[in-house]
């Protein structure tokens, strides 16, 4: 991913190199629930792993929960939410 590649961007990125991996290609969809797309449990342990190194940020406790990682644009919301001193390691 490039510097100029939108945070909604690599938020599909990520979601659907996961789901590729599970042999689910095609579009995905930014509303849809990323469970219902295909993603366990274990994916999005992975998908929270992998956005926190694609974005350089440390998600808090807090932030960790079911409703925030829904789909993609919850994820976005969570991630515009964060202050620097959330988002640093």
């Amino acid at each position: 991913m490039n510097a100029q590649t939108s945070p909604r961007e690599k938020l599909v990125s990520l979601v659907a190199d996961i789901l590729k991996r599970n042999g689910i290609e095609g579009p995905v969809d930014t509303q849809a629930d990323l469970i219902g797309q295909g993603l366990t449990s274990v994916d999005m342990v992975h998908l929270m792993l992998a956005i926190e190194a694609a974005f350089d940020l440390t998600i808090p406790q807090s932030g960790l929960t079911p409703e925030n990682f829904r789909s993609i644009a919850t994820i976005e919301t969570l991630l515009g939410t964060l202050t620097p001193a959330e988002a640093t390691p």
